[in-house]
């Protein structure tokens, strides 16, 4: 679908942070809708909280494209690659930081392509674009919102008291009674916020007019942002007249609701100070954090997964894409064993569904309709299984392909090999049966687990057994049971 057909446009509607509500979503140019989405700190592997806004953002990724048409839709998403957790990793480890952020930030895009996520068009490294970060610092520093002291350079609250906590819905003086912020001498105000602080000779450190230092978080995402998504489609020409009218503002940006304060409300107040806006962004999206098993993931708990940890346990990453998609992306989102092995059982019945229609067919109004309104997953999933119900694999197929569980193919782990696995049916039950009997199960227990290994569910009645080939189904292991 292109900009042209604007009598099948859905209308695209989502929840605004900035404004608590739902809202008609006006690009500011139809031909160029640009979203920034804050990435991830590459010191190590991607954990599942860090997964849920890239699939988020993913599935809105792809319905602006289809509604606009994929080359009027610009997304960026940033790499934090210098960050005190990398330069930790690098101090442990002994190991060059950028080499661990090589090797990360690729871990990264390998986990989120397993995923089913589309590249961004822009992955900007936060090292790439330095000089514009002491460009922006040095623009805030003429215009009285920042100031430099002991190496440091803070972004000074007080300046623009006015806007500040507005995304968050907190006053200056709220914060400053229940924060818990870093007191130091050289801060005017407690709420001030770093944009540029000193390197000792073992951190990564940059010249600049304050002496040798590295960046504040915050300050990299302005910066990125404004240059990406403004600065540079305005050298290309490819901002509309429109467009012109809101410098240095883009239409979309989100994250993690953890982001919304401080980062996003400190990226708003650079930004704004730094253009002389009121607006830095016209929409702003934030998901809900997510649980396992209906705990805070923690380390401590036991409950921690890396997305790499689960993929190495043999769920596929549509699998976990489905689980992530069951949930609407504003409400806590709870990780389980059980839902997966529900979503693995329902996409292999919709993937040898879906692989009796062609691919590319456009996907129903009404699905499109549904995922328009504020991104609806589980409402288009809820139409998917009405569909398979229905033995409509055309509307099926097009509905798995506009949220990104399928593609031109059906996953190669449900390419299950054609093996015949009645001989070893049969030869459970039987020890099952000698079992009831002997009392002894030890043989029973054997095969199982010996069929488990093999990448075989087990499922065992009063009345047979029945072998189940899973994701990591190896035939060559029955030959040694």
């Amino acid at each position: 679908m292109t900009t042209t057909d604007t009598v099948t446009q859905p209308v695209i509607k989502l929840h605004n942070t900035k404004t608590r509500k739902k809202e008609v979503f006006t690009p500011i140019d139809p031909e160029n809708v640009r979203m920034y989405v804050c990435g991830p700190t590459v010191y190590d592997r991607a954990h599942l909280g860090n997964a849920r806004p890239v699939v988020v953002f993913d599935v809105l990724y792809r319905l602006l494209r289809h509604v606009y048409g994929a080359d009027h839709v610009t997304y960026a998403r940033n790499f934090t690659d210098v960050d005190d957790k990398i330069n930790a990793r690098a101090a442990e480890s002994g190991r060059a930081i950028g080499e661990i952020t090589a090797e990360t930030t690729q871990w990264f895009l390998d986990d989120m392509g397993a995923l089913g996520a589309l590249e961004p068009n822009h992955m900007p490294r936060a090292t790439e674009y330095i000089p514009q970060m002491v460009a922006m610092i040095e623009d805030l520093i003429t215009k009285g919102h920042a100031y430099a002291a002991e190496g440091h350079v803070l972004f000074a609250v007080d300046s623009w008291r006015e806007g500040y906590g507005k995304l968050s819905g907190r006053s200056v003086d709220d914060m400053i009674a229940g924060a818990r912020v870093e007191v130091a001498p050289y801060k005017k105000n407690p709420m001030d916020f770093v944009l540029w602080k000193p390197s000792s000779d073992d951190l990564p450190g940059w010249d600049s007019p304050w002496g040798r230092g590295r960046p504040g978080w915050h300050i990299e995402c302005s910066a990125m942002a404004d240059d990406l998504l403004w600065k540079r489609p305005l050298e290309e020409g490819k901002l509309s007249e429109n467009a012109l009218k809101f410098p240095h503002v883009i239409d979309i940006h989100g994250g993690g609701n953890d982001l919304m304060f401080p980062h996003h409300e400190n990226e708003i107040a650079q930004s704004c100070c730094a253009h002389g806006n009121e607006v830095f962004a016209h929409y702003w999206l934030h998901n809900e954090m997510l649980q396992v098993e209906g705990k805070k993931m923690s380390k401590s708990l036991g409950n921690f997964f890396t997305v790499h940890d689960l993929l190495d346990q043999g769920i596929p990453g549509e699998v976990i894409r489905f689980v992530f998609l069951s949930t609407h992306y504003r409400k806590p989102m709870d990780w389980t064993e059980k839902k997966a092995k529900e979503a693995e059982k329902t996409l292999r019945k919709w993937y040898a569904q879906a692989a009796e229609a062609l691919s590319g067919r456009q996907p129903e109004l009404h699905v499109v309709e549904l995922l328009a309104d504020d991104i609806n997953t589980h409402g288009v999933l809820a139409e998917c299984h009405q569909y398979s119900q229905a033995g409509d694999v055309a509307a099926l197929r097009s509905s798995m392909e506009l949220l990104g569980l399928l593609g031109d193919d059906v996953p190669d782990w449900v390419k299950t090999p054609d093996v015949d696995l009645s001989a070893h049916e049969t030869r459970l039950f039987e020890a099952r049966q000698t079992a009831m009997e002997s009392k002894d199960f030890s043989e029973v227990d054997r095969l199982k687990t010996a069929y488990m290994d093999a990448g075989l569910e087990v499922r065992m009645s009063k009345t047979g057994v029945e072998l189940v080939p899973g994701p990591g189904f190896d035939p060559a292991k029955l030959d040694e049971i």
